[in-house]
């Protein structure tokens, strides 16, 4: 039975609303705890790399409990919708930590906050991508329905780019007056906006839970934990799509996570809010039109793993031309569209060809090892993304550390400061080369990698649909 509008807009919407929460947090706590709380840079770091680790345990057992779940609604909704609304409280909690504590009880309350995020973000990712090859065909159908909510993703990350900064300042201003510090209003607008993205996600995984339905799949015998590893080991073409990922999505995360530290100590003046906005509003809008129309209008003209080449390339180019246009005297936003342009674009078609090539696997590693374990498989890619946001949010800490880029106490420097002039020249060419050549050296292991070890290609995965038709008959 072929899927209906209904079906893949409900699936889409469910995207938009997980990735509004996930780009919030994988973007702005660092800023949030760092920038506006005064936490430690170094801390911060260690705080999300901590909770990482802690995923590395935490992500496979949750794909295993998800495996073991059997209701009336399936294994998947029960976890998505529990998962979600933990994690939309836990969203608002963490933005909206009290200023008054301490350096410890900021450390502490960073910590327990942003861990427990993890854990139910956990909840909800691994059910979600989980359905994919549960309620789809192989082929065309799974790559149109992938495509479509990696697409309704990036949107969801587009518009927590753009508007975050804008909509915090108003929010904070509207709700403290316009004659209350910059830290305050930060703080309350952070605050609501938290909230207001956390009611959204509630409403548009709701909306998926009610229209979509698993189909009928064999009822396989569960894995056990020492099991799963053991799949996913034997898995080698998951491996190397995991390793692509964290590649990719460190060097990404580390350029997002610093971006606005360069529009505020680098590049911005006084004005670097409205600048920073309008970068992220071009970037976004490039982010959604690669997944929207350059994907499928690439994909009638080659098959996808030379589009993946494609991209790698487009964002090397895209971060060289950003670490040139850094040395020009040049304070017009609109030369940094240039780079902007090759970086989003590629950025926004590698979420859907990593998720094409991960929901591939299944299949692959069904043939393999006479097991189709769609949420042990998904429960990496969810450990792996969130990983590389550790990654990349500690290298970001260092950087911050080692070239001083820290909160101003004096709330009146932090309304009306030109930060720019005050930053020497060899800090911010630190910042400069921390997000530039650190994600070009990334991006080029990836591709070293997925060349030599990735074999799925379109003629294989024909035959393994095939073969695996054979052996169920």
């Amino acid at each position: 039975m072929e899927l209906g509008l209904k079906e893949k807009i409900s699936y889409g919407l469910g995207a938009v609303g997980k990735d509004l929460v996930y780009m919030l947090s994988a973007s702005y706590v660092l800023y949030y705890f760092q920038d506006v709380l005064g936490v430690k840079a170094i801390a911060m770091g260690v705080i999300l790399m901590i909770a990482r680790i802690f995923d590395a345990f935490n992500d496979p057992v949750m794909g295993v409990i998800v495996a073991k779940t059997k209701t009336r609604w399936g294994k998947f909704r029960p976890w998505l919708m529990i998962g979600t609304l933990t994690n939309a409280a836990i969203l608002f909690l963490m933005f909206s930590c009290p200023p008054d504590l301490n350096h410890k009880g900021l450390i502490a309350y960073a910590a327990v906050s942003y861990i427990l995020w993890g854990v139910t973000y956990t909840m909800m990712d691994i059910p979600y991508w989980s359905m994919i090859p549960a309620f789809t065909k192989s082929g065309k159908e799974r790559e149109g329905l992938t495509t479509l909510a990696r697409s309704c993703a990036g949107v969801g990350s587009a518009l927590i780019t753009i508007f975050t900064v804008m909509i915090v300042n108003f929010l904070g201003k509207t709700i403290k007056g316009n004659d209350a510090s910059a830290v305050q209003v930060e703080l309350a607008g952070f605050k609501w906006f938290a909230f207001i993205i956390a009611v959204i996600f509630v409403v548009f995984i709701t909306i998926t839970c009610i229209n979509i339905k698993e189909q009928a799949t064999v009822d396989l015998e569960t894995p056990t934990v020492g099991q799963m590893f053991k799949a996913l080991i034997t898995n080698d073409q998951a491996m190397v799509i995991v390793i692509a990922i964290l590649l990719i999505n460190s060097s990404i995360y580390i350029t997002s996570n610093l971006v606005i530290y360069y529009f505020k100590y680098d590049f911005g003046g006084e004005g670097w809010k409205g600048s920073y906005t309008l970068f992220n509003t071009f970037g976004g809008g490039i982010q959604i039109i690669s997944m929207m129309v350059f994907y499928p209008l690439l994909r009638k003209f080659t098959n996808n793993i030379k589009i993946f080449y494609i991209c790698l390339a487009s964002a090397v180019i895209g971060y060289l031309t950003l670490f040139g246009i850094a040395f020009l005297n040049i304070s017009t936003v609109f030369i940094l569209f240039i780079p902007a342009f090759f970086i989003f674009a590629a950025g926004g078609v590698l979420q859907v060809l990593t998720t094409v090539f991960l929901a591939n696997t299944v299949d692959y590693g069904e043939l393999k090892n006479d097991r189709r374990d769609e949420s042990v498989i998904f429960s990496m890619q969810t450990f792996v993304v969130k990983f590389a946001s550790g990654v990349a949010a500690l290298i970001a800490s260092i950087c911050l550390t080692l070239n001083n880029l820290k909160k101003e106490t004096d709330d009146e420097v932090q309304q009306a400061f030109d930060f720019s002039k005050a930053v020497p020249q060899n800090a911010k060419l630190g910042l400069r080369m921390t997000m530039t050549i650190i994600p070009i050296v990334g991006l080029i292991i990836a591709v070293i990698i997925f060349r030599k070890k990735f074999i799925l290609t379109e003629e294989k995965m024909e035959e393994i649909d095939t073969d695996l038709k054979a052996k169920k008959q």
